[in-house]
């Protein structure tokens, strides 16, 4: 573009590319000129600065030619797509050539970075719901493929005995030819980096949403009808993805059953204080007959409680569940209907 031909009118100096740079800069003026050295990096403007302040006279006529010749590059849409080539021929005189290669260099290098490597920046939570979808021999081959870093904290967010499986699986594993492997490689381009910033928003709300399970109800609440008032849509979605201790209910028997098989009698105790009986009795169906007797005879003796105990005793039991959710444990926020464990 502009850098491609040096100019020389009349006699006049021939403009080479950093040169031509610097003219157009002050042709167009400092607000405009100012806008666009935003986006060059410290070399560049260096570079055009050393230009310009040994640019000297230039002639209105070399000017002329060189914002037509500006201008008719930009006129044409062909030569505005993208590509390592027009990146090396836009910087063609602006540049030595071995900046050029340097940054070419750079450049492709990034464009071409392994679906592996770019894979291993996507978070944890992410890449274990997509592998338990997968053939436990696909998930092994992907785990067996990214940073051994981000394959260990995969790993954690998997269920113990598909954790295990995959864990033999990679042992196990033997080369794959190169075509099938181009296959795969396609594939998870497109789900990971095509579908992935699609799925960004919902990855927010789903942040968002962990905060907001950590608040107390009363605030949680607030928060919600606030949320309501000015992103109606957000806080829908929100609420969707909240789980609270009064939404146990809501889990399936078996679900319940394998909650509560890691939560302590005592918590249990403290946190069935001030529930209803119908709620009691969900709970109370979860938990082995020895265990349930245990708990029924100190909720009937009645001794009071401090508030906070039982709220911390309760928020303990959420948080436990959504960890479990988080690794596949167990499933929260199903579309069972509440009215069905009465």
């Amino acid at each position: 573009m502009v850098g491609n031909v040096p100019i020389k009118a009349n006699g006049s100096k021939v403009l080479k590319g950093p040169e031509r740079v610097a003219t157009l800069l002050f042709a167009m003026g400092k607000p405009a000129a100012s806008k666009i050295l935003k986006h060059f990096s410290e070399d560049e403007i260096r570079l055009v600065t050393k230009s310009a302040a040994q640019l000297g006279a230039v002639s209105p006529a070399q000017i002329e030619q060189l914002v037509e010749e500006f201008a008719s590059n930009f006129s044409d849409g062909a030569d505005l797509i993208g590509g390592a080539s027009h990146i090396e021929k836009l910087l063609t005189g602006v540049l030595s050539p071995e900046q050029i290669a340097s940054i070419m260099s750079e450049v492709v290098g990034n464009a071409n970075r392994s679906i592996w490597e770019r894979i291993s920046t996507v978070s944890e939570s992410a890449i274990a719901s997509y592998l338990m979808k997968e053939h436990p021999q696909t998930a092994a081959l992907i785990l067996s493929k990214v940073k051994p870093s981000c394959a260990a904290k995969v790993m954690t967010q998997l269920p113990q005995p598909l954790r295990n499986n995959l864990m033999r699986r990679m042992l196990s594993m033997k080369p794959i030819v190169d075509e099938t492997m181009k296959n795969i490689e396609k594939t998870l381009h497109e789900d990971f980096m095509t579908n992935f910033s699609k799925n960004a928003g919902s990855d927010t709300h789903a942040k968002i949403a962990d905060i907001i399970n950590k608040m107390d109800r009363d605030h949680m609440e607030d928060v919600l009808t606030n949320l309501s008032s000015v992103r109606p849509k957000s806080a829908e979605i929100l609420r969707g993805l909240l789980f609270t201790f009064d939404d146990i209910v809501k889990l399936t028997p078996k679900d319940r059953t394998t909650l509560f098989d890691q939560v302590p009698p005592d918590r249990v105790v403290l946190a069935l204080k001030g529930t209803t009986d119908d709620f009691r009795k969900v709970v109370l169906s979860a938990l082995s007959s020895r265990v349930r007797r245990m708990i029924e005879h100190e909720l009937n003796s009645k001794e009071p409680s401090a508030h906070r105990d039982i709220a911390e005793a309760r928020r303990t039991i959420t948080d436990l569940a959504l960890e479990m959710a988080g690794r596949g444990e167990i499933v929260i926020n199903s579309e069972a209907e509440e009215e069905s464990y009465f």
